[in-house]
């Protein structure tokens, strides 16, 4: 077995007996959002096939139950599904407090929920669709961050992961104005967990895609084509990228992770 995936599971390990009393010792819970489909779906798939107990947030229960099913039956009952909206900050609170309910911890959350617009371009963009966007993609994730934030404390430990953008390290005509907002300020939100939380021993990192083979390119004005999407990141990938932040041995931070396809697709030049 690799090195990495060793120590990754020492980790798990390790987490789950923290504070534990002699005897059964439950596995460690994430949070994930987005968890109906995407990065999301397929990072609650990962965690739990390395052992973990998941609460899938999403806004379509019957999406989360989709995702539930693709797990095998044996693990499923280590799955939770709770519709939550990331605009409803109230529903986002309610939310934790059943986690914490159900779970009694929370070792980390991966914010993986998404959202963007087709009229996206500055000149076009309305106040409507830029609540909407700026919701989903940042006022939502810092809604669940201070939401988590007692229980991270209390535990003196916790990891939480924000999947961004390239458009959120540079911006892109084609991802649109609120996008870009959203993802720069994700940027500035995982920085400001790492800068002060680190003394309750809570760390933050930050995943970079770059273009992924996801529903939310449907929103693009002009989706890409089949072969445009063939050489794209695949959710499993980033879902990997944020495996590997939350897995590290409490030690260590990766603050940021940049990740692209290598081989990006080039539409063929018009004659």
């Amino acid at each position: 077995m690799p090195r990495g995936f060793t120590l990754a599971r020492a980790w798990t390990r390790c987490l789950a007996r923290r504070d534990m009393p002699s005897g059964k010792i439950p596995s460690p819970v994430v949070i994930v959002t987005g968890a109906g489909s995407g990065v999301g779906r397929a990072t609650a798939l990962h965690f739990c096939r390395q052992g973990w107990r998941v609460a899938l947030l999403g806004r379509r229960e019957e999406a989360l139950r989709a995702t539930i099913r693709l797990a095998p039956a044996a693990d499923r009952k280590r799955l939770l599904a709770l519709p939550c909206d990331l605009g409803d900050p109230a529903g986002i609170r309610r939310t934790v407090a059943s986690v914490l309910k159900r779970f009694g911890r929370v070792d980390a959350v991966i914010n993986a929920a998404g959202n963007n617009i087709p009229r996206r371009s500055l000149a076009e963009l309305s106040a409507a669709d830029y609540a909407a966007v700026m919701d989903a993609n940042l006022n939502g994730v810092l809604t669940l961050v201070q939401a988590v934030l007692p229980a991270m404390r209390k535990a003196g430990h916790g990891t939480i992961v924000n999947i961004g953008s390239e458009a959120g390290r540079q911006a892109s005509a084609k991802a649109g104005a609120a996008y870009v907002l959203s993802k720069f300020g994700l940027t500035g939100l995982t920085q400001t967990i790492n800068a002060e939380e680190r003394p309750h021993g809570i760390r933050a990192c930050c995943v970079f895609p770059g273009d992924i083979d996801t529903p939310i390119l449907e929103k693009r004005p002009v989706p890409p084509p089949p072969e445009a999407r063939a050489r794209m990141l695949q959710p499993e990938d980033v879902a990997a990228c944020a495996w590997f932040a939350v897995a590290l041995p409490a030690r260590a931070t990766v603050e940021e992770i940049l990740v692209r396809p290598s081989q990006p697709w080039v539409p063929p030049s018009k004659a």
